[in-house]
């Protein structure tokens, strides 16, 4: 699947994931491929990046978004700490 996580400054990642945890406004939760489409609002908290190649990145974010339609994730957010 391809994810895309876009701040109203910035892209700060585009590429291949094997999944993505994200904090839910009701808690966390993990994308993986063939998920149900899905747009859920997103709370404080660090999202997690397991990357086609295995790698893991964590961002801390606060406040946004997350859609899911086919093999396209976007996680749309206010502010990201790297």
């Amino acid at each position: 699947m391809n994810l895309v996580v876009l701040t109203p400054q910035r892209q700060i990642f585009e590429g291949e994931i094997t999944s993505v945890k994200v904090p839910g406004i009701s808690g966390q939760f993990e994308i993986l491929r063939g998920h149900a489409p899905i747009v859920s609002a997103l709370g404080e908290g660090v999202i997690t990046v397991k990357s086609a190649s295995g790698e893991a990145q964590s961002y801390e974010i606060s406040k946004g978004f997350v859609e899911v339609l086919g093999k396209e994730v976007a996680l749309l957010v206010q502010e990201v700490e790297d």
